[in-house]
């Protein structure tokens, strides 16, 4: 559909509000303070975390004792983490046939993905889905006048993907009807032109794509509206409804307050201090060693120590890490975290296991997400080869997350090589294509074969009865 279908009128400004109509930017400053280190956030921000006054011996205030601020990047550790655990292994695409033609349109797609660098973007797209909520991409073919084959069929156009993010400036605006379905995306975004700001609001629709422009005057449209080939809105839009360290934000700035205030009681007490009843007659020089104080009859000295253990500090602050990395579903894989630990494949995979289940959890949002790049990826493959168009809407191509892990092979053979009495259960072929240790397993495999014909030629001693 056209967009005056959606919003209903030709008046620009009028369809512009529709579209936009439901979505408020206000808080994303302060999400993006909470995961940057910016004076923005409390702990370094002083009007929040506050300098103490330094008083005279008088109580006058004389100057200022500035604290200590401390900001822990906890907001992106439980990122990184989420991002990893779900993204750093490949997403694997796969096809439910396996005919000539099905198989050459699941080449064609895996091309376009790799083409456009996918396993990195997809880190990308999920990271700042967990950092600013959403983020979408759009898909668009590319002339590049040149005819190519890198799809299985000649066409002089190349497949190219855009990302739109709230963390790149671009403010998001999916359109849903009544059902749930996304039946208009707008992205708004600014540019500098001749050093004005200028507006840009653009609108895809399964029919249209409609760009705008505003400077100091009112909207106007940029040139035509531009067709959509394949008939679906080329974007894939995902978002979730908080920040992934939404639940324990108010346990990182607790944790940074309390470093902080126990880097303060450090600097109170890194150097000595000393209680002194009498006089002191004489001081020794800095550089002495084996300082001696000379003091005054019935004179006394003692050093000013904390005596006490802050045993109740180090509990909170223990505490507190725990529940924000348990609360995020995020392991603690920090080298005191894991020294003496058994770091075998399955302690491993108890190791991560609530990071798995997290990862499932975000599949909720992901495995739609992925499934409707691959459907576009599929539109433009029959647009761009006619020949394939009918199999290529019909076939079933089905993105799968592959959670990381520490995969420990050992185990895994010698569980196999249990279950079957003891016998091989790989191939030396299989083994030397399995270790990563060559480039060429042909070659490694015929050099490993010949040195074991040498062998057994020079071997003419007949084995022991």
């Amino acid at each position: 559909m056209k967009f005056t279908d959606i919003t209903e009128t030709d008046d620009i400004t009028k369809s512009i509000e529709t579209l936009k109509a439901g979505k408020s930017y206000d808080k994303f400053d302060d999400v993006k303070a909470e995961y940057e280190i910016s004076e923005k956030r409390d702990i370094l921000n002083p009007s929040v975390y506050k300098d103490k006054p330094k008083k005279n011996k008088d109580g006058q205030q004389s100057g200022v004792t500035y604290v200590n601020r401390i900001p822990l990047a906890l907001e992106k550790r439980i990122v990184d983490s989420t991002v990893s655990f779900t993204f750093g292994n490949p997403v694997e695409v796969t096809c439910e046939q396996d005919d000539e033609m099905s198989l050459a349109i699941l080449a064609a797609i895996k091309r376009m993905l790799s083409d456009n660098k996918i396993d990195s973007f997809n880190r990308q797209i999920a990271r700042d889905i967990a950092r600013c909520t959403e983020s979408a991409e759009v898909w668009f073919p590319v002339n590049t006048k040149e005819s190519h084959a890198h799809y299985g069929f000649n066409t002089p156009f190349k497949m190219r993907v855009q990302q739109f993010s709230p963390w790149k400036g671009d403010l998001l605006f999916p359109y849903f009807d009544k059902t749930g379905d996304m039946i208009a995306f707008s992205r708004e975004f600014r540019v500098k032109e001749n050093g004005k700001e200028i507006i840009y609001f653009e609108t895809y629709t399964d029919e249209q794509k409609v760009v705008w422009r505003k400077d100091e005057s009112d909207w106007e449209m940029v040139g035509t509206p531009e067709p959509i080939q394949i008939k679906k809105i080329p974007v894939v839009y995902g978002q979730q409804d908080f920040v992934e360290w939404n639940d324990v934000e108010p346990l990182i700035k607790r944790l940074e307050k309390r470093i902080s205030k126990f880097g303060d009681t450090n600097d109170y007490f890194a150097s000595p201090s000393y209680a002194v009843v009498g006089d002191i007659t004489a001081m020794p020089d800095k550089d002495e060693t084996g300082k001696v104080f000379q003091l005054g009859s019935g004179g006394d000295i003692k050093v000013v120590s904390w005596d006490q253990l802050p045993e109740a500090i180090k509990l909170e602050v223990d505490t507190l890490i725990r529940f924000i990395f348990s609360n995020t579903q995020t392991p603690d894989l920090s080298f005191d975290a894991v020294k003496g630990l058994d770091l075998s494949g399955k302690a491993m995979k108890y190791l991560f296991m609530d990071a798995h289940l997290k990862v499932k959890t975000k599949r909720e949002i992901f495995d739609p997400y992925l499934q409707r790049r691959i459907n576009i990826l599929k539109a433009y493959t029959g647009e761009l080869n006619t020949a394939w168009k009918k199999k290529a809407v019909a076939i079933e191509i089905i993105p799968n997350i592959v959670p990381y892990i520490i995969n420990d092979e050992s185990d895994l053979v010698d569980m196999l090589t249990t279950a079957t009495g003891g016998k091989s259960i790989i191939s030396q072929k299989t083994a030397v294509a399995k270790s990563g240790l060559v480039d060429n397993v042909e070659e490694e495999y015929k050099q490993i074969q010949a040195e074991e014909e040498r062998a057994n030629t020079l071997n003419i001693f007949p084995p022991a009865a």
